[in-house]
């Protein structure tokens, strides 16, 4: 029997969607198709019987690896394929099914979506503690290597490889607790809200939330199907993370070509012309997928502020395709930031001399003759006049006081040697005690609190991986027992009144959100 042709909306829509999604969605909705109808059973919705031939398809599923059929009509969606292919391992026509009782495709797409999300966004957290960790310890060992800090693309002052790469460390921080606030935001079931309006069968929402370590219920049911906050948040967050990470990659472009430290060879390219180049392009990537991940969280606020207020494609399903991709590239560009960084080691950093003649010690100048009571404004000028009259490594006493000659009081002897020390010693900026500043022991100190930050998100991370893998094995549990049939179903299964059904740590509920903590 022949395969109808597909129309033109299948070929051009349903199809290439198809095969884009069915790889995300497929296992994540028979999941939680599981957690479902565990709760349906145990509410008294679905006689056991029923329950338990669902729960064996359900596992049959679940267990099958082999790659999802083409596309060919006979099916609008994976939704429906999740139907068609669940009636057939039970053995029954789909008209019998009752998976899709007291809930929606608007529901379960919303939670799925949550779901997936949820565990990608795990994933790049990882990556992002990770080039944190190695951020820091490259910063700690390199606390001492005095570079030129730049403003404007121009020189500005004397600073350290480590105050640099600490201060993006503790940019990388306040990221990595936005990603942790953001995967506490995805934990939020909107499973049990159906079309939008719930239903009037006695359901028990938490019950399935609980079964899919989602830590609390979305609070109105209209807001679960609807809502598309969350999914803007993911966009944005990953294009501003990026975006910070691109800043630092363009920094260390100007490192390397200036040869203050090494280029990580496994990082590298060869020309295809000069054997004697190798180019990391690796940070012209990571510049290009800051801009791509922009343009996905552009395409997404775009298509979320084109929706109505309403469950609505534009919003919540069509936008899924620039997320999964924005997390995958957020993903990636940790990984190839962190590995980068894990091998750079100083090389020829700026001398002393390079560093003065750049004119980076002249605030240090300054600031020497404020300290012996010069206001400062005078104390500029006079500096300006000497940076005028050539560069500091030719100032001497005599061309100091001349320099000063009518904008403050006679220089002490003291005062004119501070001044002359500051311009041309740019090391004594590794002195430095200002707590925020780049001496050694304040970016070792620096290094030490921002790693305590890490550390707070290390630790929300785990308590939603415990909580995530305690309802797995909780829902496995469960299910199988149930699918043993309703003589077998006690085992290893407690009641919990209505028929509900406990097992293991996870049975402290959604409502119990103490393992996420925010």
């Amino acid at each position: 029997m022949s395969t109808p042709a597909l129309t033109t909306y299948q070929r051009h829509h349903l199809r290439p969607t198809y095969d884009h999604h069915v790889g995300y969605l497929f296992p994540a909705m028979v999941r939680a198709s599981q957690a479902h109808v565990v709760m349906l059973t145990e509410q008294g919705l679905v006689p056991a019987d029923r329950g338990a031939r669902l729960l064996r398809g359900l596992a049959e599923l679940r267990a099958d690896t082999a790659p999802a059929p083409d596309f060919d009509g006979s099916f609008e969606d994976t939704y429906y394929l999740v139907e068609k292919r669940l009636a057939a391992a039970c053995g029954i026509p789909t008209g019998e099914l009752d998976v899709q009782m007291a809930r929606s495709r608007n529901d379960l797409d919303a939670g799925v979506f949550r779901m997936l999300l949820r565990d990608q966004l795990i994933g790049v957290l990882d990556r992002v503690l990770a080039t944190g960790a190695t951020a820091l310890d490259a910063a700690h060992r390199y606390a001492d290597v005095v570079i030129t800090g730049y403003t404007h693309r121009r020189p500005a002052q004397p600073t350290t490889i480590g105050h640099a790469l600490t201060g993006y460390a503790e940019a990388l921080a306040g990221e990595a607790l936005g990603y942790a606030d953001l995967i506490d935001t995805l934990n939020t079931s909107p499973l049990g809200s159906c079309a939008f309006a719930g239903t009037d069968l006695d359901i028990a929402p938490a019950r399935v939330a609980e079964l899919l370590g989602f830590a609390a219920l979305v609070t109105n049911s209209y807001e679960a199907v609807a809502g598309a906050d969350h999914l803007v948040q993911v966009g944005t967050h990953n294009a501003r993370s990026l975006a910070t990470g691109a800043r630092l990659a363009r920094t260390l472009m100007d490192w390397l070509s200036w040869r203050w430290v090494t280029t990580p060879g496994d990082f590298t390219q060869g020309s295809s012309i000069m054997p004697q180049k190798r180019n990391p392009v690796v940070l012209e990537h990571l510049v290009s997928y800051a801009g791509q991940a922009a343009a996905d969280a552009a395409s997404v606020l775009n298509n979320v502020g084109a929706a109505w207020w309403e469950d609505s494609n534009n919003a919540t399903t069509d936008v899924q395709v620039r997320l999964w991709e924005s997390n995958d590239r957020a993903d990636r560009f940790f990984a190839l930031l962190g590995g980068f960084l894990a091998e750079i080691e100083p090389l020829e950093p700026p001398s002393a001399a390079e560093i003065v003649a750049s004119g980076a010690t002249t605030t240090a100048a300054a600031d020497a003759l404020t300290r012996h009571g010069v206001p400062f404004r005078a104390a500029h000028s006079v500096v300006g006049r000497l940076v005028r009259a050539g560069q500091p490594a030719t100032w001497t006493a005599e061309t100091v006081r001349q320099a000063a000659e009518g904008l403050t009081a006679p220089l002490t002897d003291h005062a004119v040697t501070d001044l002359i020390t500051a311009a041309v010693q740019p090391a004594q900026v590794l002195d430095r005690a200002q707590a925020d500043g780049p001496g050694i022991e304040a970016v070792r100190t620096q290094v030490h609190l921002v790693r305590a930050r890490f550390d707070q998100v290390s630790r929300r991370l785990a308590a939603v991986r415990e909580r995530l893998a305690a309802a797995d094995t909780a829902l496995d549990a469960t299910a199988e027992a149930m699918a043993a049939g309703p003589d077998s179903a006690g085992s290893g299964v407690t009641s919990a009144g209505s028929g509900a059904a406990t097992v293991g740590p996870a049975s402290a509920g959604p409502d119990s959100a103490g393992a996420v903590v925010r």
